[in-house]
């Protein structure tokens, strides 16, 4: 009989020899059997309070977090079963979370004990009976609060690591089951990782050496089985947001930049490998720094034709994309200029009104802005349709492709804007901006689509047309005859500037009706047709005007999200921030006009 190392650990392996032959027989050895109940423990815990002796408790702590054996033995809802399934880990989570969680209260004794019997667990190696329990018991063991602290950090990266070097089948098992995690549990593990992470950062004085540089590494990986997890909820169990660690806005940003671009050059990983835990703040500051860099690049070049070809001596100009506009015919101009000047687009932007004097230090710049996007979204030039009850434009429905160069004006508006740190006043949906990344860089084929999304849903529509996303789903959820009840056919009519318009949404679909059978059908071209296939051309004039600018590969890295909040800013406004850095002039914070 072969047995563990060490004695008090569980027996793995069993030999037996048949009486026939003498040939040897492997016998499948059960868990120990481990029936404490959550209410059992908070018994034990109850009485350990009551009379501060904790010793049994801690005698329950060090033999459970002991080895992967174990663990399992308490947690497993059926020990001995093999299978995993995808969609749930089998385990008792609410005796797991109540363990877990019991530990905060507890002697720091407590905690020291758990920290131990998890160094053994992480040693153990004896394989054990179950191939995916090894998976089952890192999920466990990842959630625990001893965590939290920074003394616990060297077994923390290790039990990172043997997640990290798990199968990619495996990961994808792990994801699978986080995503049933307890929001609270959750963030905590979120918060754990993401705390080590800028320890590792910003070390002490003689704490860093070389044989932890794996470290932040292993963690942002694990951290972004957790992104993908709540990446696949809908909705998602935390705000993307989380995710961002805000102590690396202060690390050398360009230098992840550019490992993340030269990979072949550089020796360590970049966390812009990993966008989803860069902030806003930082992304903005790679834009930015690689916009002035092409910026840079283009006028130096711009200067050097000059020299080179022409033998003048070069002008300030040279420097800038001098855009001269008449206020009488502001879009005519802005689109002359911009068409005549393309290879200029990633210079400075400065803005003359022709006529006035004037030295763009930046409030003509945004002047232009205002003024331009004010006039192209007047409903009259019918570009684009404003609905009230979402407060949002969409692009017109016509099926005939005009007005492309405006579009396409709009979208290099919305470009330099973004280079140039600009924000502007535009209202589009979430799913303009999604379009906007697909892909986030301009494939080189002009044969691949760009600006579509993939299997649009009711949910992106509800933030054009709200009532119209509404009468979909009551359509899917009716319990009628659909074809009696509602006589619709494979079209769709919508009501544009006062008109009522009528599109097919497949051949001969005036011809067929909508029934109970084909609705999921009808809904699907519906949304397909409203956010992709009417708008198409219009969409892709304004995408390839938005890149023509920004072909950044820093766009990667960002959420649609983000790039909204580039463009128009942030919607939250926080007032009490606002009091803080108020000055008064005449008056009192205390004054009843001010409060």
């Amino acid at each position: 009989m072969l047995k563990a190392a060490n004695p008090s650990r569980l027996e793995t392996v069993s030999v037996a020899r048949r009486r026939d032959t003498g040939e040897e027989m492997k016998i499948t050895p059960r868990y120990p059997k481990r029936t404490k109940t959550r209410l059992e423990f908070l018994q034990d815990v109850r009485t350990a309070h009551e009379t501060n002796n904790f010793a049994s408790l801690q005698r329950f702590y060090m033999r459970t977090f002991d080895s992967f054996a174990e663990l399992c033995a308490l947690f497993k809802m059926n020990p001995n079963q093999s299978e995993a399934r995808q969609e749930d880990p089998d385990l008792n989570m609410d005796l797991l979370y109540t363990v877990q969680d019991a530990l905060k209260d507890m002697p720091s004794v407590m905690s020291k004990t758990v920290l131990k019997s998890i160094i053994n667990s992480l040693l153990e190696k004896n394989k054990l009976i179950h191939d995916k329990d090894d998976v089952r018991s890192l999920f466990i063991l990842v959630q625990s609060p001893v965590f939290a602290s920074q003394s616990t950090f060297t077994v923390f990266a290790h039990l990172m690591n043997h997640i990290v070097s798990l199968s990619t089948k495996d990961h994808q098992l792990l994801v699978n089951w986080l995503k049933i995690l307890e929001k609270e549990m959750f963030r905590q593990i979120i918060g754990n990782i993401l705390q080590f992470i800028s320890v590792q950062q910003f070390p002490t004085l003689g704490s860093a050496n070389s044989r932890t540089q794996w470290w932040t590494a292993t963690a942002t990986k694990t951290l972004a089985l957790l992104n993908a997890a709540n990446n696949a909820m809908i909705p998602a169990l935390v705000v993307y947001t989380e995710f961002y660690n805000s102590a690396l806005d202060h690390i050398d940003l360009m230098q992840e930049y550019f490992n993340w671009q030269n990979p072949h050059k550089a020796e360590n990983f970049s966390f812009c490998q990993y966008p989803f835990i860069l902030s806003i703040i930082a992304k903005r500051y790679i834009l930015t720094k690689d916009s002035e860099q092409q910026m840079i690049l283009t006028a130096r070049k711009s200067i050097v034709d000059k020299m080179v070809i022409r033998s003048q001596v070069p002008q300030i100009d040279l420097f800038f994309l001098n855009i001269h506009v008449r206020r009488s015919h502001l879009v005519t101009d802005s689109l002359n200029e911009i068409a005549y000047k393309q290879r200029d687009l990633k210079k400075k932007l400065k803005v003359y009104f022709v006529g006035e004097p004037g030295l763009d230090m930046g409030g003509l710049t945004k002047e232009w802005f205002l003024l331009l996007i004010r006039e192209i979204f007047d409903p009259g030039y019918g570009m684009f349709v404003y609905h009230p009850h979402s407060r949002c434009y969409w692009f017109t429905y016509e099926q005939d492709a005009y007005n492309l160069r405006e579009y396409n004006l709009i979208g290099v508006l919305m470009g330099l804007a973004v280079y140039n740190s600009i924000i502007l006043d535009l209202h589009f949906p979430s799913i303009c901006y999604r379009k906007l990344l697909s892909p986030p860089v301009v494939p080189p084929a002009n044969t691949v689509k760009v600006g579509l999304v993939q299997s649009p849903t009711v949910e992106d529509l509800a933030e054009i047309v709200p009532d119209v996303a509404r009468g979909l789903q009551s359509l899917v959820s009716y319990e009628g005859n659909v074809e009696e009840d509602m006589g619709l056919t494979f079209q769709v009519s919508l009501e544009e500037y006062g008109k009522m318009k009528t599109f097919k949404l497949k051949k001969n679909g005036e011809n067929i009706a909508v029934t109970n059978e084909n609705r999921q059908e009808y809904v699907d071209l519906y949304l397909n047709w409203i956010l992709n296939k009417s708008i198409y051309a219009r969409f892709k004039a304004f995408y390839l005007g938005f890149h023509s600018v920004c072909a950044s590969n820093a766009l990667i890295m960002l959420r649609p999200e983000e790039v909204e909040m580039l463009v128009c800013g942030t919607n939250n406004l926080d007032f009490f921030e606002l009091r803080k850095v108020t000055e008064y002039d005449g008056y009192t914070p205390g004054e009843l006009y001010i409060e």
